[in-house]
C-alpha cells in the first residue's frame, strides 16, 4: 500500500485538533445558555480518501470558522467532524443523526459521490445546507441537484474536460480507461468517452476494479493488450496512486502508451513520487502555488499540517464554509431556504477565486486549470508538484445549462 500523508493520524490526535476551537466557544455557550450554531464535517478520514479530505479539510474549516471570528449569530461556531469510511450506509446514518438530535445546520462534505448523493436529499428535507468540496459525481448539479445543495470544487465534467481535449489534440487519439467500480470512476469513464469522441478519438474499452484495490496488475494488462495510446485513470486517493506506481513498475510509458490523470490531485502525486508521475497532465480548480494570497493560506496550513500543503478540496472546503458562515449573517437566520437564497446572491471571493457567481443548480462558477506533474530535478521541495499550463474560464469549464439535466436550471 502507498504512503498516505496523514494516514497515521490517530484519532486521540484528531479529536485534540478539532477540539481547540469547539471546546472553548462551547464552554461559553455553555455559560451563557446560548446553543452552539453547528457545521458538521463528513468525509474519510481513514481509508482511501483520507488524504485528499480527513484531517485536512477539517483544519480547513477549522481556520475558515476562526477567520470569521468563531461566533455568528450571538452564537458560537462549532465544528464536529466524523469518518464516513466510505460506506453510504455509515455516511449517512451520521449525517441524519447530526440532523435530526444534534442541531447540525450545514454539513461540508468531501465524501465518496455515492454518500454524497444520499446525504443530499436528508439535508433538502430537512432544509439544511450540503456544501460540497470533495465529492465529484456531476449529478450532483445535474439529475440529483437540490436548492440547499452548494459544489465548491470539481465534478466529473470539469476534471475531465479540461485534460482530455488537450491530450487528443496532441495526439493521443485512442484511448482506453481504467475505472474505480462505482459512482464517481463511472462517471469519468462516461464523461471522457464523451470529450475523446467530441475531439476525433476514439474509445477502445474500459475496465472496472473495485474500491481500494491494492494488486491491480490484471486491469493494467488489459489496458497495455488493448494497445490504446492513452490510458486514462478514472479513480483518485490511494487507487491512483497505485495505479501509478505499479504502471511505472510496468514500464508503460516505456512502451508507447501515456497515462493520463482524469482525477487526480496533489496528494496522490505526492504519494505516487515525482519520478512515477513526471509529465503527467492532470486538471484542478486550485493549486497552492498559483498567486500571493494561496501561497499565505498555504504556509499557515503547511505548519498545521505536518509540512503538506493544501489541496483543492481543501482549499474549496474553506472557500465553502466562508461562503456560508457569510451568507447565515446576511440572511440573519439558519434557516436553509434563507441561506441558501444569501449564497446565490453574493459573490464566492477568497484565495481560491474572485467574484465567482452561483448558478442556480449549485455551482460555483469558477475558472479550472490545466496541470502537468513536474520533473524531480525541476522541483524546488516536497509541495512543489505541479506547473499551471493553461486556464479554462468558468463558461468553458462547466457543463452549459442548456445541458444539464438539473431542473432548477429551466425556465418555470
Amino acid at each position: 500500500m502507498p504512503h498516505r500523508q496523514g494516514a497515521g493520524v490517530s484519532r486521540r490526535a484528531l479529536l485534540s485538533a478539532a477540539a481547540v476551537l469547539p471546546a472553548a466557544v462551547a464552554g461559553r455557550a455553555r455559560g451563557q445558555g446560548t446553543a452552539p450554531l453547528k457545521i458538521g464535517v463528513l468525509c474519510d478520514f481513514s481509508g482511501v480518501y483520507a488524504d485528499d479530505t480527513g484531517p485536512g479539510l477539517l483544519l480547513a474549516a477549522q481556520f475558515a470558522s476562526q477567520d470569521f471570528g468563531a461566533r455568528l449569530l450571538d452564537r458560537p461556531v462549532e465544528i464536529v467532524f466524523a469518518d464516513d469510511q466510505n460506506k453510504p450506509d455509515v455516511g449517512t446514518g451520521i449525517a441524519r443523526r447530526w440532523l435530526d438530535e444534534e442541531g447540525v445546520q450545514a454539513i461540508l462534505c468531501g465524501s465518496a459521490s455515492s454518500i454524497t448523493l444520499a446525504v443530499a436529499d436528508l439535508v433538502r428535507d430537512r432544509n439544511r445546507i450540503l456544501l460540497i468540496s470533495g465529492s465529484l459525481s456531476a449529478d450532483l448539479t445535474g439529475k440529483a441537484c437540490k436548492p440547499t445543495s452548494f459544489q465548491f470544487g470539481f465534478d466529473t465534467y470539469s476534471a475531465t474536460k479540461a485534460v482530455v481535449q488537450p491530450a487528443v489534440a496532441q495526439g493521443l487519439k485512442t484511448w482506453f480507461v481504467i475505472n474505480v467500480d462505482y459512482t464517481f470512476g463511472h462517471s469519468l469513464r462516461q464523461e471522457t468517452a464523451g470529450f475523446v469522441a467530441k475531439a476525433g478519438g476514439r474509445m477502445l474499452g474500459s475496465v472496472a476494479f473495485p474500491l481500494n484495490t491494492a494488486d491491480l496488475s490484471s486491469f493494467l494488462v488489459q489496458a497495455q493488450a488493448s494497445g490504446a495510446q492513452a490510458i486514462g485513470l478514472a479513480c483518485g486517493g490511494s487507487d491512483w496512486t497505485n495505479l501509478v506506481k505499479q504502471s511505472h513498475e510496468f514500464g508503460m510509458n516505456r512502451k508507447g502508451q501515456t497515462l493520463v490523470a482524469l482525477s487526480a490531485g496533489f496528494n496522490e502525486v505526492m504519494a505516487a513520487g515525482l519520478e512515477a508521475a513526471e509529465g503527467m497532465m492532470l486538471s484542478t480548480p486550485w493549486y497552492w502555488d498559483m498567486n500571493d494570497a494561496s501561497r499565505a493560506f498555504a504556509k499557515r496550513f503547511i505548519a498545521r499540517h505536518k509540512g503538506v500543503a493544501p489541496n483543492w478540496q481543501q482549499a474549496c472546503g474553506y472557500s465553502a464554509l466562508n461562503h456560508y458562515l457569510h451568507a447565515v449573517r446576511q440572511a440573519a437566520s439558519t434557516d436553509g431556504a434563507a441561506v441558501a437564497g444569501a449564497m446565490r446572491a453574493a459573490k464566492v471571493h477568497d484565495f481560491t477565486v474572485e467574484n465567482a457567481t452561483i448558478r442556480a443548480d449549485g455551482q460555483v462558477m469558477r475558472p479550472t486549470y490545466l496541470a502537468q506533474v513536474k520533473a524531480p530535478a525541476q522541483s524546488r521541495d516536497s509541495n512543489d508538484l505541479f506547473r499551471i499550463l493553461s486556464t479554462l474560464s468558468p463558461e468553458e469549464s462547466w457543463r452549459p445549462a442548456g445541458e444539464s439535466a438539473c431542473p432548477l436550471l429551466r425556465p418555470t
